[in-house]
């Protein structure tokens, strides 16, 4: 996949956003990172209305489906507050559910694509060459 210079790249997991701009050409990118943000992990709106059960078994599932709603809150008001114009997002499976759960109109209409691969822990390079091969 190609990124235009600018695009910004969320990097995320249940429990870390990440987040980068490609300062490259489309077809080289070159990944730099920013400053780390705050993420409103108080955001029940998905994963706090459910109870804890044999059917939703723990209470970090419900953390992390929370993390995931603060992730996607933090990017729509990016979006539409005119910071970012391109973005790509990088989620763990279960993850990127969530968010797609929580994206704006206008957040998905700016998105040029998802990779739903767990990087958060990889380096620069690694999440470079998994926007290339996608």
């Amino acid at each position: 996949m190609d990124i235009p210079k600018g695009t910004m790249v969320a990097v995320a997991d249940g429990e870390t956003l990440r987040l980068f701009r490609n300062d490259g050409d489309a077809g080289s990118p070159s990944l730099t990172g920013l400053p780390k943000v705050k993420v409103d992990d108080d955001n029940m709106g998905s994963g706090g209305r459910h109870q804890s059960s044999s059917a939703n078994p723990s209470d970090s599932q419900q953390n992390e489906d929370a993390f995931a709603a603060g992730i996607a809150a933090l990017l729509n008001k990016q979006v539409l507050d005119h910071k970012v114009q391109k973005l790509i997002v990088i989620a763990a499976p279960r993850t990127l559910g969530e968010l797609r759960k929580h994206y704006h109109k206008t957040l998905s209409a700016i998105l040029l694509g998802e990779i739903s691969k767990d990087l958060t822990g990889h380096d620069t390079a690694d999440i470079e060459r998994s926007i290339a091969a996608a």
